[in-house]
C-alpha cells in the first residue's frame, strides 16, 4: 500500500472513531463490564476497520459493522483461557460515573441483567437501534431480541419497583 493510500485509510479510521468509539466502547463496555477490557476490544475492533478492504454502504452500515465486530470480540475475550483465570474480583463492574441518581440507578439495574437481555437493552435504549438491526448485530433472529427485550423489561421493573408497562 503506498503513502497516499495508507494516509487515507487512516483518516477513514479517525473518521470512524470520531463517530462511532464511543458505542463501540459503551457496548463493550456494557457486555465486558470492565473498562480496561472494554478498551481492548475497542482497539481491536479499529484495528479490525484499519484492515478491512470492502467499503461500506453508508454510514449506518458502517456503525452496524463496528459494533458487529465489538460483539464477536466481546465474545472471543470471554471464551479466551486468559479470562476464565482471571483472579477473582478482576471482572467486577467499575460503577457509572453519572450524576443522575435515578439514571444510575437504572443502568446498574441493566448491568445486572443476564448478558443476552443487557446486549438488547443496551443496543435499543442506549443505541436507538430498531430490533431487525439488533438481531443482525447479534446475529439472532427478529423474535430473539423482542423476547430479550420483553424479559428485560419484566426484570426491569421487579428490580426498580415498578408496575406499568413503561418502555
Amino acid at each position: 500500500m503506498d503513502d497516499d493510500a495508507a494516509e487515507r485509510r487512516c483518516a477513514a479510521v479517525d473518521e470512524a472513531m470520531n463517530a462511532w468509539g464511543d458505542a463501540v466502547y459503551r457496548l463493550a463496555y456494557a457486555r465486558l463490564r470492565n473498562r480496561a477490557d472494554a478498551e481492548d476490544v475497542m482497539q481491536t475492533v479499529f484495528l479490525r476497520l484499519l484492515r478491512r478492504d470492502e467499503p461500506f454502504d453508508d454510514a449506518g452500515h458502517e456503525k452496524a459493522w463496528l459494533l458487529r465486530v465489538a460483539v464477536n470480540c466481546c465474545n472471543d475475550l470471554h471464551r479466551s483461557a486468559w479470562n476464565r483465570h482471571r483472579a477473582a474480583g478482576e471482572g467486577v463492574p467499575e460503577p457509572i460515573a453519572d450524576d443522575d441518581g435515578a439514571l444510575r440507578d437504572i443502568w446498574e439495574a441493566v448491568g445486572s441483567l443476564p448478558e443476552p437481555q443487557r446486549d438488547a437493552v443496551h443496543l435499543r435504549c442506549g443505541e436507538g437501534y430498531e430490533v431487525d438491526e439488533i438481531a443482525e448485530i447479534l446475529g439472532v433472529k427478529p423474535a430473539t431480541v423482542r423476547v430479550r427485550l420483553h424479559r428485560a423489561r419484566k426484570a426491569l421493573r421487579a428490580m426498580l419497583g415498578g408496575t406499568h408497562g413503561h418502555r
